[in-house]
């Protein structure tokens, strides 16, 4: 059986939350519960020329990969609105693979 997972390229997000708020309305969560929440990083100096600063969105224990959603063959409400398209829903080992293929530094997979 295979697991399902998101896998999160933080290089583009852009921290627009709209994650967040798909999540909190498909699970029907208060204003200060997350299914998913974006963090931000930074801004920090790294050395004299470059800077860091990301947003990291990260499912929390209320996230359920929208199970509901996705037995009806959809993706889970993060993923579909996520306007950078930084969120992927599918087999962790795929994710796995494209991660690699692409040559992602900055992602990361979560198996729910």
């Amino acid at each position: 059986m295979h697991q399902n997972a998101l896998l999160v390229n933080y290089d583009y997000c852009t921290g627009c939350k709209s994650c967040e708020i798909a999540c909190r309305n498909e699970l029907g969560l208060s204003a200060d519960q997350w299914g998913i929440k974006v963090t931000e990083v930074g801004p920090f100096q790294i050395d004299n020329e470059k800077w860091e600063w990301d947003y990291v969105a990260v499912p929390t224990q209320l996230c359920t990969l929208c199970e509901n959603r996705v037995a009806e063959g959809a993706k889970p409400a993060c993923a579909l609105h996520c306007l950078a398209s930084v969120i992927e829903y599918g087999p962790a080992e795929d994710l796995v693979k494209r991660a690699k293929d692409r040559g992602l530094k900055k992602s990361a997979i979560y198996l729910i």
